[in-house]
């Protein structure tokens, strides 16, 4: 019995040891679930990391090789329209606006009255400068009257002295005034001109204070009101304005674009070219080279080129972006055996530097607002640094050079130009 007791007393677990196998047990499940918490926290560090990242790119517009003409487009470039024909339009003398008769939009033809200022000064500049022009002019006329007496009497002494009725003197004296008067009247004459110049000095001054258009326009800026004072400097600090509106001609409006100067190369005078609005990607509008300005930016290393816009629309504004893709007429295809003519290219042109490889495929990313998503493409023909590929449209905005690291859905900042 007492062996038997003993054999069970040692089968049987104290509650130390019962506390403590368990408590073992614990322990490792909870170092195991700390460890899976650190990995996934860091999973998801990581993934919010990766998702708020914003790549910094430069984006073009995929353009349409063009089929007229046998042209291929060879370089493209953006920029801004602008008006060559524009002004801001101010008063000559400083002065308050009682009148402002335009508004921002409105078609206005030259020499048309824009805004009138305070003229009540001027208006009393006139009629004193008359006053002195007619008070000189009847002086004018009393030494001419003064003139004729003394040319008379004259006469009459010249007569009278053959008879020996008057002495030599006389005639002399009398001589003597009428050249005095004519060497007045002379001078009076000067003095009713000075007056008469000053008539027209004042009317001029009174005309300054009507503000007219330079020339046929629309006014895109309407810069003060009734009540202010405008004035051609900027006397006064800020309570004076130095302009009463805005005009543009709309028929000067061009293009002003910078190629990189490793390109200028190939654009020349005359060249044909296509120019796409930001506004309006898929409108394309026939152009042409006007001028290459002789100079270049070493800031940026480009070169200014003037562009023609060929065809005027209302949809054209001052300031628009605007991407122009240089044509090269000597890129032809073969003619066809139907007689001569060139089949359109299939598909849209990018830069090279646009199509990267993504799991062994030709891609490109999308701009779609903050993000960019990845699209398969297949690459084509390749014309200097632009090359032919199909998979999207013409006026789609993509990122022109991808980081290795840009994935599909990333928010991207697109750089200023």
């Amino acid at each position: 019995m007492t062996e038997t007791s003993k054999l069970l007393e040692q089968l049987r677990l104290d509650s130390q040891q019962r506390e403590d196998r368990p408590r073992s047990r614990r322990g490792r499940w909870i170092g195991a679930g700390i460890l899976l918490a650190g990995a996934l926290g860091a999973a998801v560090v990581a993934f919010s990391v990766m998702r708020g990242q914003r790549f910094e790119v430069e984006t073009v517009t995929a353009i349409a090789p063009s089929a007229s003409g046998g042209s291929t487009a060879i370089l493209q470039a953006t920029g801004y329209v602008t008006a060559r024909r524009q002004a801001t339009v101010s008063a000559q003398i400083t002065g308050t606006l009682i009148e402002v008769l335009i508004e921002e939009g409105e078609h206005v033809q030259a020499g048309q009255v824009l805004a009138r200022l305070e003229n009540t000064a001027q208006q009393a500049a006139v009629a004193q400068a008359q006053a002195q022009f007619k008070a000189a002019q009847a002086l004018l006329g009393q030494y001419d009257a003064q003139l004729a007496q003394a040319s008379r009497d004259l006469k009459r002494d010249e007569d009278l002295v053959v008879s020996h009725l008057v002495s030599q003197q006389t005639l002399e004296a009398a001589r003597t005034q009428v050249e005095s008067l004519q060497a007045q009247i002379e001078s009076q004459r000067k003095q009713a001109e000075l007056a008469q110049a000053g008539v027209q000095g004042a009317q001029v001054q009174l005309g300054y204070t009507t503000v007219r258009a330079p020339f046929s326009g629309v006014i895109v800026a309407k810069a003060a009101q009734a009540g202010e004072i405008v004035s051609p400097g900027s006397a006064g600090g800020g309570f004076t304005r130095t302009g009463v509106s805005t005009i543009v001609d709309m028929d000067s409006l061009e293009i002003e674009v910078d190629v990189n100067e490793s390109y200028i190369n190939r654009v020349q005078p005359s060249q044909s070219a296509q120019a796409v609005l930001d506004a309006y990607p898929d409108w394309t509008i026939p152009a042409h080279v006007i001028a290459i300005i002789p100079t270049a930016d070493r800031s940026k290393a480009t070169v200014k080129v003037r562009i023609a816009i060929e065809q005027k629309d209302p949809r054209i504004l001052p300031d628009m972006g605007v991407r122009v893709s240089f044509l090269d007429e000597a890129m032809k295809n073969a003619d066809t055996a139907g007689g001569g003519g060139r089949l359109p290219p299939k598909g849209v042109l990018v830069p090279g530097s646009a199509i990267v490889e993504r799991g062994g495929k030709s891609v490109v990313f999308t701009l779609d607002e903050d993000r960019v998503h990845e699209q398969a493409v297949i690459p084509g023909q390749t014309y200097s640094d632009l090359r032919l590929i199909e998979g999207i449209t013409t006026g789609t905005t993509i990122v022109r050079t991808p980081p290795a690291n840009l994935n599909d859905g990333v928010r991207v900042l697109v750089q200023k130009k």
